[in-house]
């Protein structure tokens, strides 16, 4: 019996603990689940471009709910232990009654012996034996009640917990469909807003005569490193390269065939996962657009996209490319291709030379992928790196690549000037646009930098619709909003607390020279100093800058002067 008895008080005083702590923190989580989900709501409000990471705590709260579904399972799994316990406790409370009424007679009884007792100390020791076996019997009554009340507190508290987890549930639920239906519209927002400065920023770019291929008359930028605005200090961002650095570098194979490189050495450094078919149906004619049917050489010949003076080899590799890209485009002839230099420039005259001797001596050479002609992508000028079809926003190409596109290593904007195949395209290191005044020259003064700044620590309180006020201010808004000229911008800035720039007057760029990108710049001015990405500054200069001046690419550089 006694065995039994500490048995009992030991599963009692774990149970009751363990009851206990696990209600306490089941009701802790819920509440601050409750006070979570408050908080995602207003967040979401607040921040509306915000919406993955409030997607992302949502379900975190899904989870500590199936955590909490958990705990109660365990906690039924106690009562239940406890009921079964309780049926012992039972009989024991039964037996330990039946005692102490017993025990309470047999005291009276051992009163009575004790006064009429002949051997006084014999009957003392018999009362004092038989009071404490009564008093262990109520102490004993006394716990096994307490258990039973506190396993029926348990199972209420258990009953309300599975109430407010159902009622939780629902609130999860509810909250998740209106965030869902908030991220909806968010989204619809942005894509409005992005389709507007989408729109704004082509119109930028096809303002800059951007040279699509290395035989186009454009000149497209000038060097304005010597050329003087009329103000000093002054700064320029200069892009390396053309916007489109997709497949065959025109200037990069010329590079590359004066360092020796044949034309397949050079088309496999511009494209991979392909095959070179060197016997590909010459018999396939092309329908040119405003010029009628040609067979598919005689069509080459009359492409324009590359000097004729140039070397043999990249003129070589420039034909496999502009063949492939004719017969994928048109599908072998089954559809009509334009002449302009969204396909591939075409003239009805022969283009001659060397030109032509190249087309011949790579007659029926095409690029296949799975037996058809891949879409051999190509452009005059890619800065010194090959980017595939995703890193331009493009479609997944397999057969386009990433990689350097200079001989050597580079670690320096000097090294990629000095070992870039293409470094001596006209094109390669361009301040990109020009405006009226200031000598027609890309040059930012200082406080024209800090203006961009400030819109960029601006545009990180605003929201998406406000954002809109911070287009450049000499042109009209395409939205038809108020635009934010550089004094209100500040004084926005100052009514949220931030600091602002009035000019600046030190930049530097940290550089991905592996990649081909500029990951951040760190600007200096009477503000203070404040570092920000590079995708980011470029995105704003694009929307913010004035005239048509920008940066085409995601490799940059600034220069002060």
């Amino acid at each position: 019996m006694k065995r039994l008895l500490v048995f009992f008080l030991i599963v009692f005083g774990l149970f009751f603990f363990l009851q206990k702590t696990l209600a306490e923190s089941i009701d802790d989580e819920i509440e601050k689940i409750k006070q979570e989900l408050g908080v995602l709501s207003q967040n979401l409000k607040e921040k509306e471009a915000d919406f993955e990471k409030i997607n992302q705590k949502l379900n975190q709260i899904k989870n500590q709910v199936v955590l909490i579904e958990q705990e109660i399972l365990k906690k039924e799994t106690e009562v239940k232990k406890g009921e079964v316990a309780l049926g012992y406790q039972k009989k024991i409370l039964n037996l330990r009654a039946a005692s102490y009424y017993k025990n309470i007679t047999k005291s009276s009884f051992s009163l009575l012996s004790f006064i009429a007792a002949e051997n006084l100390g014999r009957s003392l020791e018999n009362f004092f034996y038989q009071k404490f076996l009564v008093d262990e019997d109520r102490k004993t009554i006394l716990k096994i009640i307490f258990y039973i009340k506190n396993l029926e507190e348990q199972k209420k508290l258990l009953e309300e917990e599975k109430i407010n987890l159902v009622a939780l549930k629902k609130e999860v639920d509810r909250q998740s469909r209106l965030l869902n239906q908030e991220i909806s519209q968010t989204r619809e927002k942005i894509a409005s807003l992005t389709a507007r400065q989408q729109q704004l920023l082509a119109q930028k770019l096809a303002s800059l005569n951007i040279p699509r291929s290395a035989g186009t008359g454009l000149r497209g930028c000038v060097d304005d490193r010597e050329i003087d605005p009329g103000f000093s200090p002054r700064f320029a961002f200069f892009t390396f390269g053309v916007p489109n650095r997709v497949g065959l570098n025109q200037w990069g194979a010329k590079g590359r065939a004066e360092a020796g490189q044949n034309a397949e050495e050079i088309l496999r450094a511009y494209y991979e996962n392909f095959e070179l078919k060197k016997d590909y149906d010459t018999g396939i004619n092309i329908e040119v657009e405003g010029f009628g049917v040609f067979n598919i050489e005689d069509y080459l010949k009359r492409i324009y996209e590359m000097p004729a003076d140039w070397p043999l080899e990249a003129l070589k590799a420039q034909a496999v490319a502009a063949r492939s890209y004719a017969l994928a485009y048109t599908n072998n002839g089954t559809r009509p291709i334009c002449a302009t230099d969204y396909c591939q420039v075409f003239k009805p005259e022969e283009k001659g030379e060397l030109w032509n001797q190249a087309v011949e001596e790579t007659r029926g050479w095409v690029m296949i992928q799975n037996n058809s002609p891949i879409k051999a992508w190509y452009s005059s000028t890619h800065g010194g790196y090959i980017f595939n079809s995703t890193d331009v926003g493009w479609l997944n190409a397999s057969w386009t690549k990433h990689g350097p596109d200079y001989s050597g290593s580079v670690n320096s904007f000097s090294e990629l000037q000095n070992n870039a195949y293409d470094k001596n395209s006209p094109w390669f290191y361009c301040d990109w646009g020009s405006r009226s005044e200031y000598n027609k020259t890309a040059w930012l003064k200082p406080e024209e930098v800090a203006d961009i700044v400030n819109v960029i620590l601006l545009a990180r309180y605003l929201s998406l619709e406000d954002k809109e006020h911070l287009y450049q201010v000499d042109k009209p808004n395409p939205s038809g909003k108020e635009i934010w000229d550089a004094s209100r911008v500040k004084n926005e800035l100052i009514n949220r607390g931030s600091s602002f720039f009035s000019s600046i007057n030190h930049v530097s760029v940290n550089v991905d020279f592996g990649y081909g990108k500029t990951v951040s710049l760190t600007f200096q001015g009477d503000g203070g100093s404040v570092s920000i990405d590079g995708r980011e500054f470029k995105d704003w200069f694009n929307l913010r800058a004035p005239s048509n001046i920008q940066i085409v690419g995601p490799l940059y550089n600034v220069e002060k002067k």
